[in-house]
């Protein structure tokens, strides 16, 4: 013998409204995720840099020595907020900007130097130090941001 299994009106309102919930309750979980990761202050990404000098004596007998940031380069995500601690190892002063992105300071040896900033263009931003800026000054002190 067979069953017969029969469904009322009311059971498929019943069965609509639970459905209809469940989804508004699933928006609602959604909605309120989406506005947090929204509304979330993003930490900056923190870099360690130091100004590095070479040193070297020509054939000549010559003193020759040149500037630099160390690491050279260092590659960030458009969008995302950078801060640079900068410490003053080598060289008396270092005052900088950084091409692109409205970004100065000074270096001074023995102190770090932060500065902070959010690319918004991909690209590549140098570093570039104003008091050793030619071959004649120890230079060219250069260094790149690259954005991505």
């Amino acid at each position: 013998m067979s069953k017969i299994f029969v469904v009322t009106k009311k059971q498929i309102r019943l069965f609509a409204a639970i459905i209809l919930i469940v989804l508004i309750a699933a928006a609602c979980l959604k909605w309120n995720q989406s506005r947090e990761a929204i509304g979330a202050s993003q930490e900056p990404r923190v870099f360690h840099l130091v100004t590095g000098e070479f040193k070297t004596t020509t054939k000549e007998g010559r003193q020759f020595e040149v500037y630099r940031w160390d690491p050279g380069t260092i590659v960030v995500n458009a969008g995302d907020p950078v801060e640079l601690r900068i410490a003053g190892v080598n060289g008396q002063s270092h005052p900088f900007v950084i091409e692109g992105l409205d970004v100065k300071g000074e270096v001074v040896k023995g102190k770090t130097t932060v500065v902070r900033f959010t690319a918004e263009r991909k690209g590549t931003y140098p570093i570039l130090c104003l008091t050793h800026d030619t071959m004649e000054n120890s230079g060219p002190m250069v260094g790149y941001i690259v954005v991505q």
